[in-house]
Order: C-alpha cells, then structure tokens, then sequence
C-alpha cells in the first residue's frame, strides 16, 4: 500500500479518529486528522451547534486533497480521516489524486446519538447527528469506497479494514498487470 491515502470516512461519532489512528499504527502510514484541517471559521460555527454548508467545507476538502497529493508524491502511505459525507465530496478529494481508498465507517443513528452522548470535550454537538445523516450520500458504486460496520469491536473494523484493502490493492496491481505489454512484464518479474 506504499504511495497510497486511505480516507477514513462516515458521519461524526462513528469511530474515524480511532480507527484511523488504529489502521495508520498496523499498516505504518502516517496519520493526519482531518479535524485539524479545518479553518478556525468551520471550528467556531460547529462549536456553536451550527452545521457546515458547502461553502464552509470547501477550503477543507482542498486541504484534505493537498494532504492525500502530498502522501501519494512522496511515495508514503497515509491515513486521513474525513467525514466525505456526500459523493461531490469524495470527487473533490479524488482530483488529481491516483491512489486512493474510502473506507467508509456505517453505523445506524441509534449507535451514532449514543457515542456522541458519551463523548466529552468535541466541537460536534448531539443536535447536529440528523444533519449528519440528511447531508450523508451513502458511497453506491464507488469502486474505491470499502464499507465497514461499526456495530463491532474495533479489533473487528480493523482486521476487515485491513483484509478488503489488500485485497483492493492486489485486485488493482493484477489489472494493471494485465494491462502491460508482456516485454513490461517480463522486466518487473
């Protein structure tokens, strides 16, 4: 998974933050949290109880982009963790970048409200859960997108992480195999 960004992504509470830490220390990447990449507007308007528009999210969703850019050029491996809640999102982040995965984190509102309940100290408040859910466009057809249940033990989420992106990563080598004329082939064996 070398030269390579996986976007930990799903609506707030949903483990992102541990998971991608978790998933950065097993496959040793480096991690960034998307939170941090947040302008100081977006951290005020979110502390206030005020959810995101488009408009605010731009700016980050460039950031997290340049972070993934950044990654995949120096040929490092990462994990940024990002709410990517609608498709146009997940494009945003897709420019120019060309070795990416989602790996999108499903849980029901139910899980969701109770984690948020139990949390202390984050900008994300409560009341903002069902803006979560109206914004998020479930990732369908998504070919880089791999989804994971959060209704079990974080040992669990990581271990299918783990097995379904290696599995996206030696799906996409044989293709490109496949796609080289054989005196390429011959060379790299």
């Amino acid at each position: 998974m070398v030269g390579k960004s996986i976007i930990v992504m799903g609506v707030s509470a949903s483990g992102k933050s541990t998971i991608g830490y978790e998933l950065a220390q097993r496959i040793g990447g480096k991690f960034i949290d998307g939170d941090d990449l947040h302008p100081k507007a977006n951290i005020l308007k979110m502390a206030q109880g005020e959810p995101l528009n488009d408009q605010d999210r731009e700016p980050w969703l460039e950031r997290i982009r340049d972070a993934a850019f950044s990654i995949e050029s120096k040929n490092e491996t990462g994990v940024i963790v990002c709410s990517a809640l609608k498709k146009c999102y997940r494009e945003q982040i897709r420019e120019g970048n060309h070795n990416l995965a989602f790996l999108y984190l499903a849980g029901s509102q139910e899980v969701i409200r109770e984690r948020i309940r139990l949390r202390q100290g984050h900008f994300m408040k409560e009341n903002m859960i069902a803006s979560q859910f109206a914004v998020l466009e479930t990732p369908i057809d998504e070919t880089d997108v791999i989804t994971v249940d959060i209704d079990q033990s974080i040992a669990a989420i990581l271990d299918s992480a783990v097995a379904a992106l290696t599995e996206q990563a030696d799906t996409k080598q044989a293709k490109t195999e496949q796609s080289m004329p054989a005196t390429a082939q011959e060379m790299i064996a």
